[in-house]
């Protein structure tokens, strides 16, 4: 396994962010590094993407910095020009999974059903994104699509938050979970950071319980 992966799944969750101005990137950082958590998937969902994964990456050594919502190689290349150490997408991308393998960047694509499994696994992938998670039927569905597949694991994404953190980390088939409550982009707004510290503190709390 990738060591970034590795590191990531010792964490236990992944925030997931969205945020519309690199200004607020710095104080994010701190904010996560406070909390206990030292890791960030900046989404490509703004155009703030790859200048907030530029300086998040530039002050702060200790963070793992990825890029999320990854959906053109463009983004990708992009991204780990920034300075991002992990590329993540929503979907399985065959042109944003080769440049990783080909870039050497560690790459998490998104799966919903087994025929995106076995394309990954083809690729000799075997840590993949569930997702939109509770959209798809939640713990229920993530343990049938994954009965077939011993040797995948998976970081289900959309819908997870300190309600039902822990079942999700509980299963073993769970390598962490992508969450976004923990950097809600409201938040981000109202410059809140002291509420993402809390909130990051919960979540490290509960993880360490569950895996005690």
């Amino acid at each position: 396994m990738n060591s970034i992966l590795q590191q990531l799944g010792q964490m236990g969750v992944i925030p997931v962010i969205t945020i519309e101005y690199p200004d607020d990137s710095i104080r994010l950082g701190q904010a996560l590094m406070e909390g206990g958590l030292p890791c960030a998937e900046i989404t490509y969902r703004t155009t703030a993407a790859k200048e907030t994964i530029k300086r998040i990456a530039n002050q702060f050594s200790e963070l793992i910095v990825g890029a999320g919502t990854v959906q053109m190689v463009e983004q990708a290349g992009d991204a780990v020009d920034a300075g991002a150490r992990f590329i993540v997408s929503p979907g399985f991308d065959p042109e944003v999974v080769n440049w990783c393998l080909e870039h050497g960047v560690p790459v998490v694509p998104g799966v919903a059903t087994p025929t995106e499994i076995n394309m990954a696994l083809a690729k000799g992938l075997t840590i993949l994104k569930f997702f939109p998670a509770e959209a798809l039927g939640g713990i229920r569905t993530l343990k049938a699509i994954s009965a077939p597949y011993p040797n995948i694991k998976f970081i289900p994404t959309g819908g997870i938050d300190q309600n039902n953190l822990a079942d999700y980390l509980s299963l073993p088939m769970v390598h962490a979970c992508g969450g976004s409550w923990l950097v809600d982009k409201r938040l981000i707004a109202r410059k809140d950071f002291g509420e993402i510290t809390r909130l990051t503190q919960e979540a490290i709390t509960i993880i360490n319980h569950v895996r005690k």
